[in-house]
């Protein structure tokens, strides 16, 4: 099996190509850290087992990993090949099948604009996110302001904050007047 990696806009984090579906369909999966995985996935248990592990994104057709500050790739990038390999070959399940994703916050008056809003960035934003590694998940809409979490390669990234206020929100209040907004959510 031959796995690609590339390089995200965080220097923390990698993006790895197993070159076959991750999350059988289901929406990518952010474990910001060992604890939460708790059996939800095998293959976030397996990596979080690496000491310089900080965080695992399950996105649709990639795995991006965070390391810890101190750690070197070139010493970890093998490792985390390894494991990858070892598990697309045990044929094992990535993700349990009790993961629900999170309900997002929103007044039932607001679903035409929260419905716009999800069109354009599952459209035109998600998808260039995940290109870097990341995923973007609308987390709510109260009076004018959208907000937004940040996944992946994308979460603790330097340029996230201005991805969200010179990209997403620039676009969102373009499209939709009534975004005044957009603010992150911290995971």
């Amino acid at each position: 099996m031959m796995i690609e990696t590339e390089d995200t806009p965080n220097p923390a984090t990698l993006k790895f190509l197993p070159g076959r579906d991750v999350t059988g369909g289901r929406p990518p999966v952010d474990f910001a850290e060992a604890g939460v995985v708790a059996g939800r996935s095998a293959l976030a248990d397996a990596l979080f087992s690496m000491t310089d592990v900080k965080r695992v994104f399950l996105g649709s057709d990639f795995v991006s990993v965070t390391k810890d500050d101190g750690a070197d790739w070139d010493a970890l990038r093998p490792q985390i090949l390894v494991a990858l390999t070892d598990f697309f070959k045990s044929g094992k399940p990535v993700l349990a099948e009790n993961i629900a994703a999170p309900e997002a916050d929103i007044f039932p008056e607001d679903s035409e604009v929260v419905a716009r809003v999800k069109e354009l960035l599952d459209t035109r934003v998600r998808p260039a996110v995940a290109s870097d590694g990341g995923d973007i998940v609308f987390r709510g809409y109260r009076e004018g302001v959208v907000y937004l979490s940040m996944q992946g390669a994308c979460s603790g990234c330097p340029s996230s904050r201005a991805t969200l206020r010179h990209g997403v929100e620039n676009m969102l209040r373009h499209y939709i007047p009534e975004v005044t907004a957009v603010e992150p959510v911290e995971e």
